[in-house]
């Protein structure tokens, strides 16, 4: 098989952002006087969007909608503030973006992270001409893992799901993948576990970023 796609997650997979969104929440949560999380404990916080993060982040008495939607307005405000204090690309990422921009395969970015930080992370981090196109979420579209803004990437490519492939590091994004008829690639460098991967529909599970190669067939 010939793939002539790469839709990336970012968090955990592109950037590791974790202790940096740690960070916010836990400075939400002091400034409510309610009790913060370890950074690793995060891991199983981050993937489905802010709001989804701050009510596994609250706990359980003050998970109502108000609470959590005014958490999430301040996490927003305060993330946009520091989310740049620790962040940086995983090893390997840079290479293998270069790599796959020279077998001349479209890219993009498809992530849950607010749509403002996701393209303030990327012009940091990675050259204009990396990613043809890059998504963050966004109140008029469906957030991971509906397949819509999968399949709306592979149109805009006019490359057919098959010839997609989407590399993430949760069950979101197997989950994606799945649902979108694309091929998910795990990767273990990121926030889950290899298992948790798997289980969520997973063709491959690599260990790190050059990995990726052996799936992509070298275009002529």
């Amino acid at each position: 098989m010939e793939y002539s796609a790469v839709i990336f997650d970012l968090d955990g997979t592109l950037l590791d952002t974790l202790a940096d969104i740690a960070d916010a929440a836990n400075r939400v949560l002091l400034s409510r006087q309610l009790p913060t999380h370890e950074v690793a404990t995060y891991r199983h916080f981050v993937g489905n969007g802010v709001e989804a993060l701050m009510q596994r982040a609250l706990p359980p008495e003050h998970q109502d909608a108000e609470t959590i939607a005014s958490s999430s307005v301040q996490f927003r405000r305060v993330y946009g503030e520091t989310w740049n204090l620790t962040t940086l690309p995983f090893p390997g990422i840079h290479e293998l973006l270069g790599l796959l921009g020279q077998r001349q395969l479209q890219m993009a970015v498809l992530s849950n992270k607010p749509h403002p930080n996701t393209i303030e992370c990327i012009k940091q981090f990675f050259d204009d001409s990396t990613f043809a196109l890059v998504h963050g979420q966004r109140d008029d579209v469906p957030s991971k893992p509906h397949p819509a803004p999968a399949l709306a990437i592979s149109s805009a490519f006019d490359v057919p799901p098959s010839q997609c492939l989407f590399v993430g590091d949760s069950d979101v994004d197997m989950q994606t993948a799945v649902s979108a008829g694309m091929r998910g690639i795990g990767v273990t460098w990121g926030f889950r576990a290899r298992g948790e991967l798997l289980e969520s529909g997973a063709s491959h599970v690599i260990d790190h970023p050059l990995d990726l190669l052996d799936i992509v067939v070298e275009r002529g």
